[in-house]
């Protein structure tokens, strides 16, 4: 069965600074959902960027294949257009432009990609709302500009709803736990364990171990001076939490 991420000696840098990445090696089956823990300045984010296609992030060396196929190859619309999601740490204010004209735009561009016919207002609003229903949101949000004006969690809760509706075959999910409040976590934790299944894949990034509280990851990796240092199950998760990164880094158990 084909991986749907293949990540094998990964190395590349970001043009304005040190951050770095120095041989990445993981692999995402189909179905699975994988937890990259790490502290700070373990080139997490600096993944998922380069996963995602951002500018200023130059590969030297390695590969990444997208169900078989160079993700490196494809530019950023290509990744997202085959099923590449990136939830943000920070999403971007988009002034001017209404929630729900924009999901409507990328979901249809998505399913052009896969043959599929465009929905109409009425079909979309229909799982609009279903989406909206899931991560608690009220469907006034649909009117209101991307993100602009939105709390922390509503532009987390905003990014899942896109989950739902994309249904990507690969969700790459960058510190989406970021500035969450309990309840907030909560929805939006049950919310990515509500999208898993045997198409769907996702990578959770992230430097806090609450998001696995409310979603249960088939495996952990653990990310040092950018480089996977250590795998193991969900329970190494809650034993970070406990002792910290010092002593798995630092090769003492």
């Amino acid at each position: 069965m084909v991986s749907a991420l293949q990540v094998t000696g990964l190395r590349y840098a970001y043009e304005r600074g040190p951050r770095a990445v120095d041989g990445v090696d993981l692999a995402v089956e189909a179905g699975e959902l994988l937890v990259v823990l790490g502290p700070n300045g373990s080139g997490k984010s600096t993944l998922s960027y380069v996963l995602a296609g951002r500018e200023g992030y130059e590969v030297t060396s390695g590969s990444v294949l997208y169900r078989g196929e160079d993700l490196l190859a494809m530019s950023i619309d290509e990744r997202a257009r085959a099923g590449v999601f990136l939830a943000f740490q920070y999403p971007v204010e988009i002034p001017g432009v209404q929630n729900g004209y924009f999901l409507r735009a990328i979901l249809n561009a998505r399913r052009a990609h896969l043959g599929l016919p465009e929905l109409n207002p009425v079909e979309f609003m229909k799982r609009a709302k279903e989406a909206l229903q899931m991560v608690k949101l009220d469907a006034s949000m649909l009117k209101r500009s991307v993100n602009e004006g939105f709390s922390g969690g509503e532009k987390k809760r905003n990014e899942v709803m896109q989950m739902a509706l994309l249904e990507p075959t690969l969700s790459v999910l960058d510190e989406t736990d970021s500035g969450l409040d309990i309840d907030a976590l909560r929805v939006v934790g049950q919310g990515v364990e509500a999208l898993k299944g045997p198409a769907r894949s996702a990578l959770i990034i992230t430097h806090f171990p609450r998001l696995l509280e409310h979603v249960t990851p088939h495996k952990v990796h653990v990310l040092s001076a950018g480089r996977v240092v250590h795998t193991g199950e969900a329970s190494l998760a809650r034993e970070l939490e406990e002792r910290g990164y010092e002593w798995l880094i630092g090769g003492e158990r």
